[in-house]
């Protein structure tokens, strides 16, 4: 059975810094996308970054510059390290794999659907004040 299991979370003030690890277990394949959620009470989870098994990434708007994911592929294991943290980055973080792979059309990448992931851990969180 697959298990994700996130660590890292806690309390930072503006302009700080945080890194968010994703131990995944009991999988069996080796191709997978790895993908960080956030979500604040009251409103819809986001997606933050995904990474595909390959290690290209991918990243919301409203995180690029500051946010940095990556993943170990033979610890099965994906962190998101978070710098110049803002209190709007206050949530929930969640980590989740999918087998979906992202699409090249368009011009551009387009990473799996929330909807597609098959798999979510706890989540930890994050505050920043």
């Amino acid at each position: 059975q697959v298990q994700l299991v996130e660590s890292g979370g806690g309390s930072v003030q503006a302009g700080g810094s945080l890194r968010l690890s994703c131990a995944a277990s009991g999988i069996t394949y080796t191709s997978y996308c790895m993908g960080w959620f956030r979500q604040v009470p009251g409103k819809e989870r986001e997606r933050v970054a995904a990474i595909n098994s390959d290690g290209g990434p991918s990243y919301a708007n409203s995180v690029k510059g500051r946010f940095t994911i990556s993943r170990d592929n033979a610890k099965n294991t994906a962190y998101l390290q978070m710098d110049s943290l803002q209190p709007e980055d206050t949530a929930m973080y969640y980590c989740a794999i999918t087998r979906s792979a992202p699409a090249f059309y368009g011009g551009s990448w387009h990473f799996p659907e929330q909807r597609e992931y098959n798999y979510w851990g706890q989540g930890t969180q994050v505050t920043v004040s």
